[in-house]
């Protein structure tokens, strides 16, 4: 019997939206992968719902929670590292430094086929989205961009995040796979407009792959948490890429169908569990 993975979440904790370290969590649980989420902010719901209520961690608090953690002896065995949304700079820094940690633990725990004993760092670069811009101060996003970027094994970000990332103009879809591959670790690139449909590519410096679907409408808040969050699952589990790409595409469509289909307000992410598994739609991804 193999070991349970475990992951350690950096991310935020919203109590009535199936968004950010929420739902980071439930994915990772449905794949039998163990999690401790460590909450950058306390939200009684999504902000595209209005006030949200709660507020950020306070650094103190923040560190408290990972020095409780690493008492525990915990970052020696923790095996995938997978941060989100940042209220605070500091809380970057922070993270930063408990990459390193998990990468010098003593890695008891090989639960992770592709990456042990070097522990899965993902990077969800949660910046902004277009039209609008940047959602956070631009101090995080310089934060996530020189001290998160350079330490991942993934990075998950939308187009507009890779662009501002990369400081280039995305005016195609090879200037996209160019963007992607000037930064030195795959990503995992979503909201991509692509004849009328909308897509996700997977880029690292040897292969790069592209899954598009029709669009769903009023899709909930959370689907790019959900997409990394299974992708995560399916690499750590041993999967290729593109196997990796077209499942995590299926699982993340299917449920926003299954929200639309149950007119839901939220991804269901604990009743339609079993379409993380079986999505029940086969995707083919493209090389590009």
């Amino acid at each position: 019997m193999k070991p349970m993975p475990l992951a350690l979440i950096l991310s935020s904790l919203v109590a009535a939206s199936r968004v950010g370290g929420g739902v980071s969590e439930r994915v990772l649980n449905a794949a039998k992968i163990d999690t401790m989420l460590v909450p950058t902010v306390l939200f009684g719901r999504h902000p595209g719902w209005g006030a949200p209520g709660g507020g950020p961690v306070e650094q103190d608090l923040f560190q408290g929670v990972l020095s409780g953690i690493a008492d525990q002896g915990l970052l020696d065995i923790t095996d995938i590292v997978l941060t989100g949304y940042f209220a605070d700079v500091g809380q970057v820094f922070d993270t930063a430094a408990v990459i390193d940690v998990v990468r010098k633990g003593k890695r008891v725990n090989k639960g992770v086929k592709a990456y042990a004993p070097r522990p899965m760092v993902v990077v969800d670069p949660v910046m902004g989205d277009a039209p609008g811009g940047l959602y956070v101060p631009a101090a995080i996003a310089a934060g996530i961009k020189d001290q998160l970027i350079p330490r991942a094994d993934l990075i998950t970000p939308n187009a507009f995040e890779l662009g501002h990332i990369t400081g280039r103009q995305l005016t195609d879809l090879a200037s996209m796979v160019r963007a992607a591959r000037s930064i030195d670790c795959p990503c995992l690139v979503s909201s991509l407009p692509r004849h009328g449909q909308i897509g996700v590519m997977y880029v690292d410096h040897d292969e790069a792959w592209m899954v598009t679907h029709d669009r769903v409408p009023k899709a909930p808040n959370g689907t790019g948490d959900l997409l990394t969050a299974a992708f995560t699952c399916a690499i750590a589990d041993g999967a290729e890429p593109k196997p990796a790409l077209e499942q995590a595409v299926a699982a993340t469509l299917a449920l926003v169908r299954k929200a639309h289909e149950w007119q839901g307000p939220e991804l269901p992410i604990v009743a339609a569990a079993q379409w993380l598994r079986e999505p029940g739609l086969s995707l083919e991804a493209e090389a590009l």
